[in-house]
């Protein structure tokens, strides 16, 4: 009995948490290895990308629930993603077609790629906050739990009662589809492999007739809703604030480059491997070894390695062994 509960305590405070957060970090990761392997260099602008089309989809929520139009039992926030996901994809069309293109023009070297987009977050974080301001907006509704813990006890009998959140549960499957159906479009449709093909040699993309120009315009859109749909699902299941979005591009990063930047496989390993490693070093193992330990071996202290104020510090050595040790990362991207 105490070993099932150790199992639910770890299920409720480790797994789901991780899952769900690993799912937001891969959707999230994807979007930087697509920018990395296609146009060649790291879009330091993609956190705020993220709040960027999360707030669009908060802002089309809140008209929507004042105009009385919810989901039902799911958040109203899945309702207006899509006009998210266009209002993002417009904004994204029109800073390269006004920034990125003048340096694609000059084929300058990818290292003042990352200056403009580093300009280009500075810009958009400031646009977020003057529009919905710093602060935290909370904008999920609909049910709440998928499984209660009250609930979870008295079916169970056991001590720990499991609690998933409709909003982790939202995420995992969202995501699984969202990968399923960008790796169906890049392996399957023509503009998906086009994209390929310019990914893995420009020059010969170029002389078997592909238009650089359309790829770009593709890689923008695909790149603009993930960030939005990560965005949406990171703010559902913890909450909206500008500036943890531009705190997420660490971890984010770190998902592409342990994964391998430039490999779509290995940012999805790599959002997993990042999850799991900030929610295990910061969770207090406490209650977990209580009841697998015996009685006189039952720790006093939290059995915390790190507070959960350090867990970006998590993403950022680990980021710093694999760039000493493997710079191409689990699924040999390219070498940053």
């Amino acid at each position: 009995m105490d070993l099932l509960n150790a199992l639910v305590a770890l299920t409720n405070f480790v797994i789901v948490p991780g899952l769900a957060y690993g799912s937001q970090l891969a959707l999230g990761a994807l979007g930087v290895t697509l920018i990395y392997g296609i146009l060649r260099f790291s879009n330091f602008a993609h956190g705020d990308t993220m709040a960027f089309g999360a707030m669009l989809t908060i802002l089309v929520t809140w008209g929507f629930q004042a105009m009385g139009i919810t989901f039902g039992v799911l958040p109203t926030a899945l309702l207006a993603l899509p006009f998210g996901i266009l209002g993002t994809i417009g904004l994204m069309l029109f800073t390269d077609r006004t920034v990125y293109r003048f340096y694609r023009q000059q084929k300058a070297k990818p290292v003042i790629f990352v200056m403009v987009s580093l300009g280009v977050m500075f810009m958009m974080n400031g646009l977020v906050r003057f529009i919905i301001g710093p602060g935290d907006q909370r904008f999920a509704d609909g049910e709440r739990f998928i499984i209660k813990a009250r609930a979870f006890k008295e079916m169970t009998g056991l001590e720990e009662g499991l609690a998933i959140k409709t909003t982790q549960g939202i995420t995992v499957i969202t995501a699984v589809i969202v990968v399923a159906l960008l790796f169906w479009f890049l392996n399957k449709t023509r503009t998906g492999k086009s994209m390929r093909a310019y990914s893995d040699n420009e020059d010969l993309a170029l002389l078997s007739g592909i238009n650089p120009e359309r790829v770009v315009m593709y890689t923008w859109m695909i790149v603009a809703a993930l960030a939005t749909i990560a965005g949406v699902l990171y703010g559902l299941d913890k909450s909206f604030k500008p500036f943890t979005y531009f705190q997420l591009l660490l971890p984010i990063f770190a998902a592409a480059i342990v994964g391998g930047l430039g490999s779509p496989l290995g940012a999805i390993a790599g959002g997993f491997i990042i999850a799991f490693s900030e929610v295990t070093i910061t969770y207090a193992w406490k209650k977990v070894l209580a009841y697998v330990l015996p009685d006189h071996l039952a720790p006093d202290g939290l059995v915390q390695l790190l507070s959960t104020d350090y867990k970006f510090a998590v993403s950022f050595a680990i980021l710093i062994v694999v760039l000493l040790f493997k710079p191409t990362g689990l699924f040999k991207g390219k070498a940053v």
